[in-house]
């Protein structure tokens, strides 16, 4: 547990962070900056190939802008697991609608 918490400390100190594709607005990506609580938003054709809304990306910090490094493929596919295990959940606790068909 320490080398995890010591590993993030090293990457708040050289600027690392994550990022959400969070939605898309016309032409514009606005990625949700985890750490910093910000927003940035940018081209969809600046986007690395495979991003999606939901995608997680690697981040780094300089100079007061955000550059994406790379696509977190583990974050992403945890957090679509997560979401498909929530719907999976709800949808077995549905008893369908509560209103009689006609």
């Amino acid at each position: 547990m320490k080398e995890s918490h010591a590993h993030k400390r090293i990457e708040e100190l050289i600027g690392k962070m994550k990022g959400i594709l969070d939605r898309f607005e016309g032409d514009k990506a606005v990625i949700l900056i985890e750490e910093n609580n910000a927003e940035l938003v940018i081209k969809k054709s600046e986007l690395p190939v495979g991003s999606d809304i939901n995608t997680a990306f690697r981040m780094e910090s300089s100079n007061g802008s955000y550059n994406i490094l790379s696509i977190d493929t583990s974050k992403t596919d945890a957090e679509a697991k997560k979401s498909s295990d929530l719907m999976a959940k709800l949808r077995s606790k549905s008893s369908g609608s509560k209103f009689r068909k006609n």
